[in-house]
């Protein structure tokens, strides 16, 4: 009987021993395999089973680190080079890619129509699947949602090697959209995504950035507030609170120019003193903040005084009119520091860990309570009953 490497040999022409450089969170994969087309990322994944191999996928690996180490790692399936943009139907404002384009081709191809998907993941060099793997989103989410609410039809390959659709390529199609919705943010335990197909959004004639420092939490409230309230329907609301200094308040504005100039102005006047307009995004605006240890905190957009007191002296950034907050901790924090940030996070809302160094990590609830956690691990067992994909990524041990 042929080993593992001979049999995925067999299937697939880029097929090497895996090295140190291939580790994921430290853990080195037996193998890799890097299929070109979906047919061979199923046999890829069927050989797999037959024998029995925890499998991880790896996209441009941006955010590999995020999340927890795989128990045990015998293959990891690269997909960069599924790379084609299988079909562009501008005319129906949607795109049908492979998992392993990156989101800057991407967003390039459709630039060159006029259209955009509205994910402006934060990383460099991320592709599809891994920004649907790890639902990573951006300051766009305010207006447009999280990739959930803009994937509308998937292709994966189950644990078996069996490729399976749901959804389709228009928008009016949403058949078996709920699949693509349970794959957004599996971190890889339910299947392998090969293809996604994305309704889009025409890219707005014209863009403006309104900017106002403030001196506290209660302005900065006072500010989000106002433009909440407001007609001006933001496509953004940032805020980034350094742990020492000033508040920055930020408001991206999109339209007709003429529009954007009105509402601009508006902005300007209700985010009060001091704030200042420009065609150009701030220099930390959907990045995320430094430091090692990245807390992601997800509560109500009012509770935004209470956020920054509670989490006063650490460096908080994000998206303050859709309620999403990271935290960035320093090199050097020590994990009962790191465990006490993220005890003050979850007493506002549902907090996780998306990065941390090993010794913070192995001493925090990453994941945290998951009040669906029986209903998660039925379905992990609907799809993969052998607990091959990704074993231990995700919450649970799932």
């Amino acid at each position: 009987m042929s080993t593992p490497l001979e049999a995925l040999a067999e299937v697939c022409g880029d097929t090497r021993p895996g090295t140190a450089e291939d580790a994921v969170q430290g853990v080195v994969p037996a193998q890799v395999a890097a299929p070109a087309s979906v047919a061979e990322a199923g046999e890829v994944m069927r050989v797999a089973a037959e024998h029995r191999l925890a499998v991880v996928p790896r996209g441009a690996g941006t955010r590999l680190h995020w999340g927890v180490p795989p128990d045990r790692c015998d293959l990891l399936v690269d997909t960069r080079r599924l790379n084609r943009i299988v079909e562009h139907a501008a005319g129906d404002l949607v795109v049908k890619v492979e998992a392993g384009v990156s989101m800057d081709r991407l967003a390039e191809v459709l630039r060159a129509s006029g259209q955009r998907l509205a994910l402006d993941a934060p990383l460099t060099g991320a592709t599809v699947g891994g920004t649907l793997a790890t639902a990573a989103a951006g300051p766009l989410r305010l207006r447009y949602g999280p990739p959930r609410d803009l994937v509308i039809g998937v292709t994966m390959i189950r644990a078996d090697g069996v490729i399976a659709k749901a959804g389709g390529k228009v928008v009016k199609n949403v058949a078996g959209y709920d699949l693509a919705k349970l794959l957004t943010g599996s971190y890889g335990t339910l299947g392998l995504i090969v293809e996604a197909a994305f309704r889009l959004h025409p890219v707005p004639e014209a863009q403006a950035y309104v900017t106002v420092e403030v001196a506290d939490a209660g302005r900065a409230s006072e500010a989000v507030r106002a433009v909440q309230h407001s007609m001006l329907v933001p496509s953004a609301i940032e805020l980034d609170s350094p742990p020492d200094g000033p508040i920055t308040v930020a408001v991206l504005v999109e339209g007709v120019a003429d529009g954007v100039t009105a509402r601009a102005d508006e902005a300007a006047r209700l985010l009060g003193s001091g704030a200042r307009i420009g065609g150009t995004a701030p220099g930390w605006w959907g990045r995320h903040p430094g430091g090692e240890t990245l807390i992601e905190l997800t509560a109500e957009s009012a509770d935004l005084p209470r956020v920054l007191k509670a989490l006063a002296g650490r460096r908080v950034r994000g998206s303050a009119g859709a309620g999403v907050w990271q935290v960035g901790l320093p090199a050097g924090t020590p994990p009962d520091e790191a465990g006490g940030t993220l005890d003050c996070a979850r007493a506002l809302g549902h907090a996780v860990v998306r990065t941390a160094p090993d010794p913070v990590r192995e001493q925090l609830d990453v994941w945290g309570p998951v009040q669906a956690l029986g209903l998660m691990r039925r379905v992990k067992d609907q799809f993969d009953p052998d607990h091959r994909l990704s074993p231990g990524r995700y919450a649970g041990g799932i």
